[in-house]
């Protein structure tokens, strides 16, 4: 079981601290009624999807012996104008670099997280389309 807990502070910014000791403050825009001093809940969804396709996406390339020496994944959000606004639309970009890296296994590396690994995307896939796209740049 995972867990998470935070406290509420003031406005409606919350703080929490993760497993590893590490604090992290949610908050909302200044529109909303917030101070914008920390991360909004829908942005850490977004980080979610990278970090945790991104941990995949490099185990698996290091099992298949390639040699990436930078990963940047770009992720985009899209939901209704109306409430509720569940992301209806999630795209996800990544941006790889380094020696040789061989296409197929790159493409094989992104669907095996996508469709197999990544718990993130996995929960939500069937609320949010989601699509990948890549880019290598050699080195």
């Amino acid at each position: 079981m995972i867990e998470a807990k935070l406290k509420w502070t003031d406005g409606i910014r919350f703080d929490g601290t993760s497993v590893f000791g590490h604090k992290i403050a949610i908050d909302g825009s200044k529109e909303a009624g917030g101070t914008e001093s920390g991360y909004k809940p829908t942005e850490l969804v977004l980080f979610s999807v990278a970090g945790c396709t991104g941990i995949d996406v490099v185990r698996i390339l290091e099992k298949m012996q390639q040699k990436v020496t930078g990963l940047e994944i770009e992720v985009k959000g899209s939901h209704p104008d109306q409430y509720p606004k569940p992301f209806n639309r999630i795209e996800i970009h990544f941006i790889f670099t380094g020696k040789n890296l061989d296409e197929k296994k790159v493409a094989k590396a992104i669907n095996l997280s996508e469709e197999k690994y990544c718990m993130v995307s996995q929960s939500l896939k069937g609320m949010a389309n989601i699509t990948t796209s890549y880019k290598i740049i050699e080195e």
